[in-house]
């Protein structure tokens, strides 16, 4: 379930940029945002430094259509939102606080969190979504410049990385509890 919260607002984000304008979509992903988080501190747990990130960076897109370029295409207002991400990612990293760790502490015990191997599994995992925006982009740069490439192109590049970075993070805390024989550190947990 909880994955599935975290993704809500990308999710409903590139459904709605099939069929409204892109300040619709932003607004609802930003608002999607919020919920998640008033959620989480229903819960009594921390906010989140992606759903605060998420937060700005579909507000602030959807305030520079709104003010400053209307005419912005799809295309290019999904890389901005995937840059936005990219970057919310590496600078997690680089702050040496990335994103994962706070859904994993909210999974595990003590315990776990002080095991080498918790932190490098949060850096691993966080580098597979700052990968996974990278290779978004990308996919949307392709279809901004390369004449005669379909929109279908760009959006399958962004459902492979995402999905790509979805499967790692599954995968990998169960890989290192099999391999080291310690407790995982899911940092974006399924439930």
């Amino acid at each position: 379930m909880t994955i599935f919260l975290i993704l809500a607002p990308y999710g409903a984000f590139a459904m709605l940029m099939l069929v409204t304008p892109a300040t619709v979509s932003l607004l609802c992903a930003a608002l999607i945002c919020l919920a998640v988080i008033a959620l989480d501190v229903a819960r009594g747990r921390t906010i989140k430094i992606l759903g605060v990130g998420s937060v700005v960076v579909f507000s602030a897109i959807g305030l520079y259509l709104t003010f400053f370029d209307a005419t912005l295409s799809s295309t290019a207002v999904r890389f901005a939102v995937d840059t936005g991400i990219f970057l919310l990612s590496l600078l997690s990293i680089l702050f040496r606080h990335p994103f994962t760790r706070q859904y994993a502490m909210e999974v595990v015990n003590a315990e776990t969190a002080r095991l080498p191997g918790f932190e490098r599994a949060n850096y691993l995992i966080t580098w597979a979504w700052t990968g996974a925006a990278l290779l978004m982009m990308i996919g949307n740069i392709a279809v901004l410049y390369v004449p005669n490439l379909p929109l279908w192109s760009g959006l399958l590049v962004a459902f492979a990385a995402r999905n790509s970075a979805v499967y790692f993070t599954k995968w990998y805390p169960q890989y290192r509890k099999a391999k080291h024989g310690t407790p995982p550190a899911n940092a974006l947990p399924s439930h």
